[in-house]
């Protein structure tokens, strides 16, 4: 289970506000990458506050109405265009630093979930692999930031029924790759990524 560990050793350091940033949205087909920056309050928090991954639907979304009432938070996104443009890491990245740079208080150090920091990111940082299971900042981060792509996902499926978007969020499910074949490809499709790009750029049948 996340806990505390990482961010009380940054205050008793003098870091006086640490955000933990993370996104989602990397191996997705389709649809934006989202993160999402989060500095907790001083005081008791919500019990069972772990990365998104392992909560149910319901109890993230009590989680993250816990989060957006009493943190300062922030969520941002890469659209489709810049995820083609940048390619998949930079656009995580850039998403990061947008969202470090929605929050109202300038954080003293951030925790970064993953190996790598956003080269753009000005604030002091340190980098924790598997952050969302280690760090509370950080997995709070990891549930405004799925609770808020996901909605995306259910919205752009009601605009593009077939893909399965609503259940899968734009990951490459078997059904999801199969509404490609028989479907094609949407405008919130990443044409970057190899089982769009081999779609759209699969020679047309002739026959005889």
């Amino acid at each position: 289970m996340p806990d505390l560990s990482l961010e009380t050793a940054l205050r008793d350091a003098g870091a006086r506000h640490v955000a933990g940033v993370d996104e989602v949205g990397r191996g997705p087909l389709a649809g934006p990458v989202t993160a999402a920056a989060v500095i907790l309050p001083d005081g008791p928090l919500p019990e069972g506050l772990d990365d998104s991954k392992r909560l149910t639907a319901p109890r993230r979304a009590a989680l993250a109405e816990w989060i957006a009432a009493h943190c300062d938070w922030s969520v941002a996104h890469v659209s489709v265009a810049e995820i083609d443009a940048l390619n998949i890491l930079r656009a995580s990245h850039v998403a990061m630093c947008r969202a470090l740079d929605g929050l109202r208080t300038r954080p003293c150090h951030v925790l970064v979930d993953g190996n790598l920091l956003p080269r753009d990111l000005e604030l002091p940082a340190t980098a924790v692999v598997k952050g969302d299971g280690r760090s509370l900042s950080i997995a709070a981060a990891s549930i405004l930031a799925k609770q808020a792509r996901d909605a995306i996902m259910v919205d752009l499926a009601q605009q593009h029924p077939g893909y399965g978007w609503e259940v899968n969020a734009g990951y490459p499910t078997p059904a999801h790759k199969r509404a490609l074949l028989n479907l094609g490809v949407t405008p919130h499709h990443r044409r970057s990524f190899k089982p769009v790009h081999n779609i759209l750029c699969k020679p047309p049948f002739v026959s005889d």
